[in-house]
């Protein structure tokens, strides 16, 4: 689930899809097929992001780390809750 973690965290940072994929020197379409799951984004891609949102790639690692699958555990059950509650606020940004 990391390409729905990455969207998110660019919907969260009030960043348009072509203003990040600028920051990260990708090409918006490029881009999108990662936001999409088309593509998976490699580690040099993930530490770009770490850049510009000012965090440890391993944070955005984390984050996104097995979100997709069905496993017990707090680290689990938190990290869906935020996914959740970023989706909210992006609703809530297009209301």
């Amino acid at each position: 689930m990391t390409n729905e973690a990455l969207r998110l965290f660019r919907i969260f940072n009030d960043l348009k899809l072509y203003e990040m994929a600028d920051k990260l020197d990708i090409s918006p379409s490029y881009l999108s097929e990662i936001e999409k799951g088309k593509k998976e984004p490699s580690l040099k891609l993930i530490e770009k992001y770490a850049k510009v949102f000012d965090i440890k790639a391993s944070s955005i690692i984390a984050f996104s780390e097995k979100l997709d699958k069905d496993k017990k555990g707090i680290k689990n059950a938190i990290a869906k809750n935020i996914i959740k509650l970023l989706q909210e606020i992006e609703y809530a940004s297009k209301s």
